[in-house]
């Protein structure tokens, strides 16, 4: 296909940072909201739980076959269809009558954002010159970071106004607006041929085992504590390890793979999804347990608790800036040690503050560590998949990609769900005391767990994916 004209290819570009925007601050902003969704309709931990897991579980189960479905189906057709989705299911959620209905959209959602997400990446690398497409992503993971930490503070300062008498509903409703100005706009610029490979093929019986696989391990996980953990929950589990292992079959003797097979005899991918694995699901816990720590424990408002992770959104933007502007060049795979490092080192500050501030904790006391967690992760958001996509091929980097994000997405469900579980179980009868011994133990589980990330670094590939050009 030959390059759109760059006044149309930058269009493009909105209305896929549109759509990016969107995915991750959804993703986010449910995470300040629980404690005032759980409030208003009802539920237990688990009803919060499925609220923000439902979502970016549903999103990484259908990111690993949607690149390849919008080669078979169309990318402008699904970046539409997705976006369309996405929207009305916000709505939904922004009207949700009860828990139930509430997770059912969430769930949605998730799926809707999976089909947008990954049409619009393959567009933008399609109508940009090959001159300027270094230009048009050097922004993306910058503005990809900051709306990551931009939620939650989104978040609170929309539960403080409480538009219209919204409460908790404008988070999802805000979503409305900017998803049909991102339709609008991709109707008229997206061009009509997207690079589809038409000879491409889906695998119905890989995707139909990595999905069962994936949903037999995240429901007991979610709802296993709550239930006293009953019989079914631990034969739920083994039967998603059995369905992972038929899906690793499967893959090896199918004509048309769901994840190019070749990805797993390199070493530094195999490490590079256990230490993407390990790190956001230690994030998406740590920020989960900040505000029911703040919100749910110490009665903050959620506008509080919202400002309270503005060192956290700081540390993260000036660390991903210089990362992307300087650090990442110059210092290679040692960037990844040093941002591991310096978020384990924000980990362990936040575990010793909390521990020794106790209910007389203030978002001042807080701010050291949250700054220095925030910076560890701005060192990584950068540089991380272009060093374990080191040893890829140019034929396999999309499908490593994709699923490095899947993982990511996955990873962040099974974090809020398996630490999740602990904070609650440690928690047991609600009070000020309890929450914060709970928190103090998904803290030094989290900081645990990037350390073992940190021991896994030196298994990755010394070099960089070369930047496109």
């Amino acid at each position: 296909m030959t390059p759109l004209p760059l006044g149309r290819a930058w269009l493009v570009l909105v209305a896929v940072v549109v759509a990016e925007l969107m995915d991750l601050v959804d993703t986010s902003v449910a995470n300040l909201a629980g404690p005032a969704i759980r409030a208003d309709l009802g539920g237990g931990p688990m009803t919060l739980q499925w609220v923000l897991s439902g979502y970016t579980a549903a999103f990484a189960l259908g990111l690993v076959t949607s690149g390849r479905l919008g080669d078979v189906l169309g990318r402008r057709r699904l970046f539409l269809l997705g976006m369309a989705g996405f929207t009305l299911a916000s709505l939904a959620c922004g009207l949700a009558p009860g828990p139930g209905f509430l997770i059912s959209a969430r769930v949605v959602q998730g799926l809707c954002g999976s089909v947008m997400i990954p049409q619009g990446m393959a567009l933008v690398k399609i109508v940009f010159p090959p001159a300027h497409l270094r230009k048009a992503l050097m922004p993306m993971g910058p503005i990809m970071g900051l709306a990551t930490v931009a939620g939650p503070i989104l978040a609170g300062w929309l539960l403080h106004l409480d538009l219209f008498g919204s409460r908790w509903r404008s988070i999802f409703l805000i979503n409305v607006p900017f998803g049909v100005l991102a339709a609008v706009l991709g109707w008229y610029v997206l061009p009509r041929n997207g690079g589809e490979d038409r000879g491409a093929r889906l695998d119905p019986r890989g995707v139909g085992l990595l999905t069962a696989g994936s949903a037999l391990l995240i429901v007991p996980l979610i709802q296993g504590r709550d239930l006293g953990w009953p019989l079914w929950t631990h034969a739920m589990i083994a039967a998603a390890l059995v369905a992972f292992g038929l899906f690793a079959v499967s893959e090896r003797r199918s004509r048309h793979p769901v994840v190019t097979p070749s990805l797993f005899g390199k070493r530094g991918f195999v490490v590079g999804l256990l230490i993407v694995g390990g790190f956001y699901a230690s994030l998406s816990a740590f920020v989960l347990v900040v505000n029911l720590l703040l919100q749910s424990g110490l009665g903050w408002t959620p506008l509080a608790a919202g400002l309270a992770l503005i060192p956290w959104a700081a540390g993260t933007a000036l660390a991903t800036l210089a990362s992307g502007a300087v650090l990442a060049g110059k210092l290679g795979r040692t960037g990844l040690h040093l941002g591991l490092s310096v978020t384990v080192a924000g980990l362990l500050a936040l575990w010793w503050s909390t521990a020794h501030w106790g209910e007389a904790i203030t978002a001042g006391t807080l701010a050291p560590a949250l700054f220095v967690t925030g910076a560890g992760s701005g060192l990584l958001f950068i540089p991380l998949f272009d060093f374990i996509l080191g040893e890829a091929t140019a034929e396999e980097v999309g499908t490593g990609a994709g699923l490095l994000n899947a993982a990511q997405q996955f990873a962040g469900a099974i974090g809020v769900a398996a630490l999740g579980t602990v904070f609650f179980a440690r928690a047991g009868q609600p009070s000020p005391a309890s929450f914060l011994a709970a928190a103090e133990l998904v803290f030094g589980l989290c900081a645990g767990v990037c350390l073992l990330a940190l021991s896994l670094v030196g298994l990755l590939p010394r070099h960089a994916q070369p930047a496109p050009h």
